[in-house]
């Protein structure tokens, strides 16, 4: 056994070192997630689903308030507010941070879960790689890419932006998420459609969530002894909209006892559904985010003027 294993000691360090130089490749091309894993950990955060990932634009808020910023949201299955976001939160943010500007972009569904969910387990962001991933600040950062890359490592190579440009859903280091997409008319109707069909789906099945919505008042609790929050709801297609207000009527002053409760500014754009381009109904199309963007950032320098 011991001449065995001292004969196949050089393989598996060939190996070994084959996959760490493959691995050194990883970036925005890699998946929808590693760059969330892999920067520097930041003082200046962005909450929330993919809505958030796409309508927020870390570059156009550090133009205006001179502060580096970081869109930490994934989507509604791996970041809906509860206990793994927050804890992910905690691991997240720069412990040092004392000043932080801190948006936490919300709607129903982050909220919410399936009714028949009944422990822990069930919850669609168990399996999120925030429930098991400890390391946010490693590059390359091998933890994410041993439990959560399922494709061939030399795909990591060969489809780096270096070698093929930005892929069609390239993830920023800042963690804005870029959707490349066909925006004539008849591709955005059929991608609307299909999203209306999956929350007038979704709509039958979840509730708000007790649970969620005290995770998410813990994390409002503990972003205010780091800085400043601010609650967002972004607008979306007026069809999705109508779902959402049909299904939660009162989701608004929901969140505006929220934000008296806890001292916190928030922000409705949802009636503005008319001013932005989407690319399914539901994302803002990436031109439209820099607008939005740029809208919410005045809107918090109106009431605030940031250090």
């Amino acid at each position: 056994m011991k001449k065995f294993l001292i004969k196949i000691l050089p393989y598996c360090i060939a190996v070994a070192i084959i996959f760490a130089v493959l691995g050194s490749f990883a970036d925005g091309n890699t998946d929808d997630n590693y760059m969330h894993f892999a920067v520097k950990k930041p003082q200046n955060i962005i909450l929330g689903d993919s809505r958030g990932s796409q309508s927020v634009v870390p570059g156009v808020l550090k133009n205006k308030f001179s502060r580096e910023f970081d869109n930490f949201s994934l989507n509604i299955v791996q970041s809906p507010y509860g206990q793994v976001y927050f804890s992910a939160l905690k691991r997240k943010l720069d412990p040092e941070t004392k000043d932080g500007v801190f948006i936490l972009t919300v709607n129903p569904w982050s909220l919410s879960l399936d009714k028949n969910v009944r422990n822990f387990k069930e919850y669609p962001e168990y399996h999120s790689p925030l429930n098991d991933v400890y390391t946010y600040d490693r590059a390359p950062n091998y933890e994410y890419l041993l439990k959560h890359y399922t494709r061939s490592w030399f795909k990591i190579y060969t489809e780096r932006e270096a070698a093929v440009g930005k892929s069609n859903s390239f993830l920023h280091e800042d963690g804005w998420m870029e959707i490349n997409v066909d925006m004539n008319q008849d591709s955005v109707q059929a991608r609307t459609r299909q999203k209306v069909i999956f929350y007038e789906k979704i709509a039958n099945q979840v509730e708000l969530s007790n649970d969620r919505l005290r995770a998410f008042d813990e994390i409002i609790n503990y972003l205010r002894t780091k800085g400043t929050v601010y609650l967002v709801r972004i607008p979306t297609s007026r069809n999705i909209m109508a779902i959402e207000n049909k299904k939660y009527p009162h989701f608004n002053k929901l969140l505006q006892d929220i934000s008296h409760k806890q001292n916190v500014k928030f922000f409705d754009f949802s009636n503005n559904t008319d001013d932005y381009r989407y690319t399914d109904g539901n994302h803002m199309y990436k031109e439209s985010g820099k607008i939005f963007t740029s809208r919410l950032a005045d809107s918090i320098r109106a009431g605030k003027t940031l250090k």
